[in-house]
């Protein structure tokens, strides 16, 4: 099981034991308005949306979202990773952090343990996405190096900005 360590945070594989943290995540209002409604509203839905996501792409890819800890606590603050999704030419990386863990600098940090990951993984590139209005993720990825590239066409009706780097 991959672990991914920096000074204060621990980025881990996920299971299905990590249900109720992810249900508390995906409803957090930062989360529904900057990445989207996921629909999740149970613990059941919460455990299939692990299985089906970050679960299944360790399996299929090698790689996923991973939690976001405190070194120190072993809290679950967020989540970073790699992410393959079939509207994009190539794997790109996301993160979301609870509203309470938001201007703490994790994630930066977790995002930079995720970039360095690619970069093992051999990977020459990554891509992101955020919406124009998203400031502070702009601020960060741009932080972290990417450039963005193009506003694009996403889901029903809605635009990002997609961003690159070159690893």
């Amino acid at each position: 099981m991959l672990t991914l360590e920096t000074e204060r945070l621990v980025l881990r594989e996920m299971t299905v034991k990590d249900a109720p943290f992810m249900l508390t995540l995906l409803n957090s209002q930062g989360f529904v308005d900057n990445i989207g409604d996921r629909g999740v509203r149970t613990l059941a839905q919460a455990e299939n949306h692990l299985i089906e996501g970050p679960i299944n792409s360790y399996q299929e890819h090698g790689y996923g979202m991973y939690c976001i800890e405190l070194r120190q606590s072993g809290e679950p603050v967020g989540v970073a990773g790699l992410v393959n999704r079939e509207q994009l030419p190539g794997i790109d990386l996301g993160y979301a952090l609870l509203p309470e863990f938001l201007g703490k600098g994790y994630a930066v940090e977790a995002s930079r343990a995720v970039l360095a990951h690619a970069k093992a993984l051999r990977l020459s590139s990554l891509l992101a996405i955020v919406k124009e209005r998203n400031g502070p993720s702009r601020a960060l990825l741009e932080k972290l190096g990417f450039e963005c590239q193009e506003l694009i066409a996403w889901g029903e009706g809605d635009e990002v900005l997609l961003y690159k780097i070159t690893l």
